[in-house]
């Protein structure tokens, strides 16, 4: 299987500000060596994961240490408690067909 190179970042939002962020979120212009990007956000809507796939981590290192993706991270600050993240490799897991 195909190993994947993932960049998850899960921020706890502050209340009743989970429209603003997704508008700040997106980013302009997307970046080079973007696979697939996912966004998963709890029901109460102040924790949202963000799961996105790269063509390396060298893409993604790049994007993180851009311009625009600081201007992006500012754009979102106003609206972020607290932030995680992390770079991951991994394959996708075989599942038995039922």
């Amino acid at each position: 299987m195909e190993e994947q190179f993932v960049w998850v970042t899960t921020r706890r939002l502050r209340p009743g500000t989970l429209e603003d962020f997704e508008r700040a979120w997106r980013p302009d212009p997307y970046p080079k060596g973007l696979r697939r990007a996912f966004a998963y956000w709890s029901e109460d809507g102040q924790e949202i994961t963000g799961v996105s796939f790269w063509d390396s981590r060298e893409a993604c290192d790049s994007w993180r240490t851009s311009e625009p993706e600081a201007q992006r991270r500012a754009a979102m600050a106003p609206y972020v408690a607290e932030e995680r993240e992390g770079f991951y490799r991994g394959r996708e897991l075989a599942v038995p067909q039922r």
